[in-house]
């Protein structure tokens, strides 16, 4: 049900508690690049992700564990990984959720904190915000794609969390 503001006279109904009464449920985001080529694919990844929305706030998290089978689609560094929102945003946003990415291969030190940015109303993409806790180089600065900020690989990981305002 899309969310519809109180008004004096309504009556509490269940259909209009449900509107505003947050219940998680899953949506399956869609993997894509900023320029709509060298599409990846999760295939063997597993994929958890979860909304809630109250009224027009909707609270998301998603983690990524890739899989022996993912193609990471090879866009190169100025091909960044789109993921589908699971609801329209109002806007772009610079910052609307926080998270962390690992490489395996580099053991516990490989993480890294990120950034959520919208960067469309149906789009999220996910920005470098740290350097890694081992101290170890990465490469490219910015926006995540599939050599930055290294080659991803099996058992890599994504997971982020946040919340944005949605379209009326």
């Amino acid at each position: 049900m899309p969310f519809e503001p109180w008004l004096p006279g309504m009556i509490v109904t269940e259909e209009r508690l449900a509107s505003i009464s947050p219940t998680w449920q899953d949506w399956v985001p869609v993997w894509t690049t900023s320029s709509g080529a060298n599409t990846p694919s999760f295939s063997n990844a597993s994929v958890s992700a979860r909304f809630a929305q109250s009224a027009l706030k909707v609270s998301f998290r998603m983690e990524i564990a890739f899989g022996s089978t993912t193609n990471f689609g090879g866009g190169g560094s100025g091909d960044n990984w789109r993921f589908s929102l699971p609801v329209a945003a109002a806007g772009a946003a610079l910052c609307v959720g926080y998270g962390e990415i690992s490489d395996s291969s580099a053991g516990l030190g490989s993480r890294m904190g990120v950034r959520v940015r919208l960067t469309t109303t149906t789009t999220m993409e996910i920005e470098m915000a740290s350097a890694r806790i081992d101290a170890a180089a990465v490469s490219g600065v910015g926006l995540i794609d599939a050599v930055s900020p290294w080659t991803w690989a099996t058992s890599d990981t994504i997971r982020v969390f946040g919340e944005y305002e949605a379209a009326a």
